[in-house]
């Protein structure tokens, strides 16, 4: 099965990576954006959502949370005129973690359809994991599709790069994913998003794309990988003859679509995961199948209930 991208479009950028990406996917799909934060600092078109969280000025995840669920109402308004919902979360921030799944189910309530984009966090960043991988679950169930780009995996295969370079070679490869999306076919599920630093050998940089991806799942686990080249125009037929057949051989089905853009050569693999993921494991919970857990329904979050209770003794 696949992805089918209908118009009329809305992309909803979360937080300060989140609606960055969306400005720049709403250019790319010609589109119309709609921007969610609890930081007005992200908030830079008059389509956006302000979350309150009143007095609170370094708000958990969970009343982030709890305070987008009292702007459901005008969530479900501004989605319904679309057929296609992008959701673009950056899932090591608190505004992606605490407003992704509201809205993830907010959009399965109405029947949109549903294409997640999620950027997960680096390892070392213990507080965050959690988090992230509670959020990424609950908004991969509500998504016909969700593409995952892992920075910690893209850190573990390019250990010399810093924080801003991680990010900045992921969101390029976010965009440049985006704007192959109406010319190439995505399946639907889970997919994960690797890439690798800009290098002069198209054969160096498919090595390292294919490394960032075994770090986040086993080769059994990929059932189909798409394969986008970038180059200046000038990359010889024998080059890429040859890492098609890389990955031919590497994987039991694969495409290759190759992309002409001037401004750097790089490989970016879009590949259809089956079975678990490194992501599982950031849940201790997560070995409990939701049949078995009493409260999975409603995503954990924290409300004011303003009950005047006085203390007993």
């Amino acid at each position: 099965m696949t992805f089918q991208l209908t118009e009329p479009i809305l992309v909803i950028g979360l937080g300060g990576v989140g609606t960055r990406l969306a400005e720049k996917t709403k250019k790319s799909l010609n589109s119309d954006c709609l921007m969610i934060s609890h930081d007005q600092n992200d908030i830079t078109t008059e389509n956006s959502i302000k979350i309150s969280t009143k007095s609170v000025v370094n708000p958990s995840t969970n009343l982030i949370r709890g305070s987008t669920l009292e702007t459901s109402d005008e969530i479900k308004k501004n989605i319904t005129n679309y057929s296609t919902i992008i959701l673009m979360s950056n899932l090591a921030g608190k505004a992606g973690t605490g407003i992704g799944p509201i809205v993830s189910k907010i959009c399965k309530q109405e029947q949109k359809n549903l294409l997640s984009f999620a950027v997960m966090p680096f390892k070392f960043e213990k507080e965050r994991i959690f988090q992230s991988g509670i959020a990424l679950k609950r908004i991969r169930q509500d998504s016909q599709c969700t593409i995952v780009v892992d920075n910690d995996a893209l850190l573990d295969s390019n250990p010399d790069l810093t924080q801003k370079q991680c990010y900045d070679i992921s969101n390029n490869a976010i965009a440049s994913m985006v704007h192959s999306l109406k010319s190439s076919e995505i399946s639907d599920n889970t997919n994960i998003l690797s890439t690798s630093k800009t290098a002069d050998d198209i054969e160096v940089s498919l090595k390292d794309s294919l490394r960032m991806l075994y770090e986040d799942v086993p080769p059994n686990s990929i059932k189909r990988s798409m394969l986008y080249v970038y180059g200046d125009g000038n990359i010889p037929v024998g080059v890429l003859n040859t890492i098609s057949n890389i990955t031919g051989g590497t994987f039991d089905e694969d495409s290759t679509h190759v992309e002409m853009s001037s401004e750097e050569s790089k490989v970016i693999m879009l590949s259809s995961i089956q079975g678990e993921t490194k992501f599982d494991k950031y849940d201790p919970l997560g070995i409990i199948s939701s049949e078995k857990t009493i409260d999975w329904d409603e995503p954990e979050c924290s409300i004011d209930c303003k009950l005047d209770l006085k203390q007993l003794e």
